[in-house]
């Protein structure tokens, strides 16, 4: 049954209004009132009333005093579930804390999320300065280090494709140039690493490693931000350990 189909009925439709809600509620991260809510997601007044009130009695949701609604602490378990059976993000998780409290770095375990970038785990060095990307934040995959390691081996079809124009648009407006990022993603699956500096953050400079599962393309990166005064042997150092610790988390063929 093709999807046009199936998303005529009205429990179809009550399902995308539940995921559109939670989208909204994710992309906003913190509580909103119904008529934001309403007016994010399109959705008639009864229905996000409907929706918000079933979702609360499951705790999915919680009205804050205000009138406020965010997510629910079932919510929370749902995620702690997810991070407990998911093999690399339980194997990945001391490897990073490892990481960090050797170096005082930060490092991230980050993925493709549909056309963009988001961290996954994300682990504080003791650094009172800190660069990082908050976990669960889609981020334009040109933005990153992690992009150019993740989109290794697609062809320049596949990945303009992939990724929406305006993607190639920073922050400051200056503009990535295209042929120059897939000459970057190209450099990047040669040597086994990639490193950038100041692209989104002017102090920050990223690098980032894959991991894979199998043959394919890489799953995942593990990286570190760190400040763009490290020199040239720490950057050396930090990016001899994130190797090591890429090939403690790969596998060579995938798990059944």
């Amino acid at each position: 049954m093709s999807r046009s189909s199936t998303t005529s009925t009205p429990r179809a439709r009550g399902v995308d209004r539940v995921i559109s809600l939670c989208e909204q509620l994710h992309l906003h991260r913190q509580p909103m009132t119904p008529k934001e809510l309403m007016a994010a997601t399109g959705a008639p007044r009864s229905s996000v009333y409907e929706l918000v009130n079933l979702l609360s009695e499951a705790g999915w949701l919680e009205t804050e005093s205000d009138g406020r609604i965010f997510f629910g602490r079932a919510m929370h378990y749902f995620g702690l579930d997810y991070a407990d059976h998911n093999d690399l993000l339980r194997r990945a998780r001391p490897v990073m804390r490892q990481l960090s409290a050797r170096f005082d770095e930060t490092t991230q375990l980050c993925m493709l999320d549909g056309d963009k970038y988001t961290v996954m785990l994300n682990e504080n060095g003791a650094r009172p300065f800190r660069i990082s990307s908050e976990v669960g934040v889609k981020v334009p995959i040109p933005w990153t280090a992690s992009g150019r390691v993740l989109l290794g081996g697609m062809s320049r079809e596949a990945m303009l494709e992939l990724i929406p124009e305006e993607d190639f648009t920073l922050p400051s407006g200056e503009r990535i140039d295209v042929d120059g990022f897939i000459a970057d993603i190209e450099s990047t699956r040669r040597r086994g690493y990639a490193l950038t500096e100041g692209l989104v953050d002017s102090f920050a400079c990223c690098m980032a490693v894959p991991i894979h599962e199998g043959s394919g393309p890489a799953l995942a990166t593990l990286c570190f931000t760190v400040g763009r005064d490290a020199d040239e042997a720490r950057r050396e150092t930090l990016l001899t350990a994130l190797r090591e610790a890429s090939c403690s988390l790969s596998r060579e063929t995938a798990p059944r």
